[in-house]
């Protein structure tokens, strides 16, 4: 049994990134983001359990669909948001949008808008771990549609033969871009692509934060323990199309139908009111607490201003 208190951070997540995804692609329908915006709608039970059971000191890398990674690994929602409406209050300055937030004070490494190009970058991480004999993880979130790139098998030998501290992560929401896993891979089983290179690998239900969180944490202190490398395949569905402007008319409706139903987020908020023991009025409480912050974030960063021009010259010199 978990305490209540874990529950409820459990559940603040999970409703932090719904809050955020949602009220950004009104943002974006407004003209106020501009570029691509990838939903992290109806995955938010992976980013939430895996990074719960992270300790300070581990590494992240994300994706282009890396929003909920950057939230569940403790990004402040006012620095994001303005960092997608492009002003210098962002954590990239605003130069980054929205496939491109890191934030090195947690360790996190970065979004990334090349599929499946965040995993050497892990490997780095995790080489950089060993090297130095510290006892953290780097956990590298990639996809299903990352899997049939070159790069992935690449990292995955490398952080196997070198036994590198890295959990990969592969969040399976069954689609590259409108290309179903089934046309892309005579197995959709993408967890067993590890065995291959001798790595422990295994599935588990993307969208129970739960199993998430256990499977993650008994990996992790498989990798502190010089076990590593292992490959966790997540399954889940996201919600909607791969874009903001993806209609996803591609996707069954009976199978969108089924996944909603498992939807992470209130299997999280079930969590807390049955096993936690929450009341009504403190569950919407912390749902408050969050559409407050999430209020304040869209007031901050319509407020921030741009980088000046003379700004923007003169770090392109720097650099």
């Amino acid at each position: 049994m978990y305490s209540k208190n874990f529950l409820a951070d459990l559940y603040l997540v999970l409703y932090k990134i719904r809050v955020f995804e949602s009220q950004c692609v009104k943002l974006y329908r407004q003209g106020l983001i501009r570029g691509y915006f990838h939903p992290y709608l109806g995955e938010e039970a992976i980013a939430t359990g895996v990074c719960a059971a992270l300790d300070e000191g581990d590494y992240i890398a994300s994706t282009h669909r890396g929003h909920g990674h950057c939230i569940a690994r403790g990004a402040k929602l006012d620095n994001m948001v303005a960092e997608l409406f492009g002003k210098k209050t962002g954590y990239c300055l605003g130069l980054g949008g929205s496939m491109h937030i890191a934030d090195l004070s947690k360790n996190n490494l970065g979004a990334n808008a090349i599929v499946a190009a965040n995993l050497p970058i892990g490997i780095g991480a995790a080489l950089g771990v060993k090297i130095r004999k510290e006892k953290h993880v780097t956990v590298v979130f990639t996809s299903d549609g990352a899997s049939n790139n070159g790069i992935f098998s690449e990292s995955l030998n490398l952080a196997a033969i070198w036994n590198l501290p890295l959990l990969v992560v592969i969040e399976n929401n069954q689609y590259a871009v409108s290309t179903p896993i089934e046309q892309s891979a005579r197995d959709a089983d993408l967890y067993k692509r590890g065995l291959a290179y001798g790595i422990e690998s295994f599935s588990v239900d993307g969208n129970d934060v739960f199993t998430v969180y256990e499977k993650t944490k008994e990996s992790l202190e498989k990798c502190r323990a010089g076990k590593g490398p292992i490959l966790m395949e997540a399954k889940t569905y996201r919600h909607s199309g791969h874009h903001v402007n993806d209609p996803g008319l591609y996707m069954p409706k009976n199978k969108l139908d089924y996944y909603k139903s498992k939807d992470p987020v209130i299997l999280g908020r079930k969590y807390l009111k049955e096993q936690g023991k929450a009341s009504e009025k403190e569950i919407k409480e912390i749902e408050a607490v969050v559409n407050k912050e999430m209020t304040d974030a869209i007031e901050f960063a319509t407020k921030s201003a741009e980088l000046t021009i003379n700004e923007f010259l003169t770090m392109v010199e720097d650099y």
